[in-house]
């Protein structure tokens, strides 16, 4: 009963999520919507940890099984993407390369910035 309760609560901010882009007239996806009241609510305290727990673990554990349809998807419109193999192919390393720099960046940032706290808590203490 607990994994339906915590999986009710993402459904419900997700529905929250769709009503915002039907509502709002942004370009963007319902989705990010979604995990962003998710990530506010977590991060304010009107949303417990408790409350989606377990549930988020599961769903990030069966991520891989969400990616079936869309390679699937690609597979049979390979004869419209074929023309485009290359172009694709190009922009796709040069957003991941972009990607990761920036991720790697912010997270030296956000370490570098912990460091940083923990260093003057020690030296007030």
């Amino acid at each position: 009963m607990k994994y339906l309760k915590q999986f009710l609560v993402i459904l419900f901010i997700s529905f929250i999520g769709e009503i915002l882009k039907e509502v709002l007239p942004l370009p963007v996806p319902a989705s990010i919507y979604g995990m962003i009241i998710l990530f506010v609510g977590l991060a304010a305290g009107i949303i417990k940890l408790e409350a989606v727990r377990e549930t988020g673990k599961f769903l990030i554990e069966i991520m891989p099984v969400m990616f079936i349809p869309a390679g699937v998807g690609l597979m049979s419109s390979w004869g419209v993407l074929k023309p485009m193999l290359v172009p694709v192919s190009v922009v796709t390393v040069v957003v991941l390369i972009a990607v990761m720099a920036v991720t790697g960046r912010v997270s030296q940032a956000v370490i570098r910035h912990g460091n940083h706290s923990v260093k003057k808590e020690e030296e007030k203490a």
